[in-house]
């Protein structure tokens, strides 16, 4: 690789895009690589039948960060989708997350003070929660608990609640009103034109290569020789060679298929029963609103992590939390930037990544210009 580049950016997903395009823009050559044959990590869409499909699950943006809005939509136009949960729990059809529709169609209150009343008297408050069960048990008791919480948690994340931090569920909002938006934020969207198009026009760049179909970990040597930093968002035990031991991840299965018609009119419905396998059937047309004959529909399967396969979601327990304290003081000290989810082990939804991408950039940029220059 003869160019010279100035930062090697690991994982073409949305933090490496963002970092990619924040320094590029100051100047700053940038080689980005993935290990996947396509740009966007997880957020990854294409056309199946008209339809733009969500390979890796559902992404809807949403944020309240202005800056991070103001970035994203430079390289896409949002649609005004604003997402409306469904629970299929058993036969029963319910409006999730938890508000005063929800409580009407399980016991029939009609205002926010009977709705209240009503779970005072089922939840069992706890003033210090030691997991996601006892968490959500003070705040809305047992029987919603039950219905929403504890089967749809334990397939996805393999364990029982009560090995659960309670960070995973807060935040899930639980309102006494008939609000059943699911996302509290002020801009909300999906991209129009796709999820890959956003990326394709984010690194269209003239200091900016991609790669894709390409492994850091076979190409370590060659790929570091010509750029001066590494910038990596990939699993951090993998990069550290699992020095203090694997981390844990919970992993997905896809299950996709076309069909006709309109099949669950909805774009999620989550499955909170435990005999069901899958947590929730996506029809992805409906994210744009499509009137269309044909139907794409994906059935998501939590599964273990097993190396060397896609890592969805960091187990941020505490004896996860423990191990991956070890490996960030050890990147603070390698002159290496980590980031995104896995990089920093953190169940980040995508503002949170882009925000945290914008961030690092701009504290790279602000470190190189202070640096005293070398006399001559």
């Amino acid at each position: 690789m003869a160019q010279h580049f100035d930062y090697l950016v690991v994982g073409a997903g949305l933090f490496g895009s963002v970092f990619a395009r924040s320094v590029a823009e100051t100047g700053k050559r940038v080689l980005l690589i993935d290990r996947r044959p396509h740009l966007g990590g997880n957020c990854y869409s294409e056309r199946v039948e008209g339809i733009e499909v969500h390979r890796y699950g559902p992404h809807i943006f949403h944020t309240s960060n202005r800056e991070v809005w103001d970035f994203v939509n430079r390289f896409a136009t949002f649609n005004n989708y604003r997402h409306r949960g469904i629970v299929r729990h058993d036969d029963r059809l319910l409006s999730f997350p938890i508000n005063l529709t929800t409580l009407h169609q399980l016991w029939g209150v009609t205002t926010p003070q009977q709705a209240s009343d009503r779970i005072k008297k089922l939840c069992r408050p706890c003033d210090d929660p030691k997991n996601l069960e006892q968490w959500i048990i003070g705040q809305v008791g047992e029987e919603l608990y039950e219905i929403f919480i504890r089967g749809y948690t334990t397939k996805q994340w393999g364990r029982d609640p009560s090995e659960l931090p309670a960070s995973i569920i807060r935040r899930i909002p639980i309102r006494l009103t008939w609000n059943d938006d699911y996302f509290d934020d002020l801009y909300q969207g999906i991209p129009e034109d796709g999820y890959t198009r956003m990326f394709e026009n984010m690194l269209d760049h003239t200091n900016v290569r991609t790669l894709v179909d390409v492994d850091f970990f076979e190409n370590r040597r060659d790929l570091t020789t010509d750029c001066d930093k590494v910038v990596y968002s990939g699993k951090i035990d993998e990069f550290f060679d699992y020095r203090f031991g694997a981390l844990d991840y919970r992993s997905l299965r896809f299950e996709t298929e076309s069909t006709t018609g309109d099949y669950q009119g909805a774009s999620i419905v989550n499955y909170s029963s435990t005999d069901v396998p899958f947590t929730r059937i996506v029809e992805h047309k409906h994210f744009a609103k499509q009137q269309s004959d044909a139907t794409v529909i994906t059935r998501e399967y939590p599964e273990k992590y097993e190396r060397g396969g896609n890592a969805f979601y960091p187990i941020r327990d505490l004896r996860n939390s423990a191990i991956y304290e070890r490996y960030r003081e050890l990147a603070e000290h390698s002159g290496v930037v980590f980031g995104g989810r896995l990089g920093s082990y953190q169940y980040y939804d995508m503002h949170q990544v882009v925000a945290q991408a914008i961030s690092l950039a701009a504290k790279e940029m602000n470190v190189l210009q202070t640096k005293p220059r070398l006399a001559a």
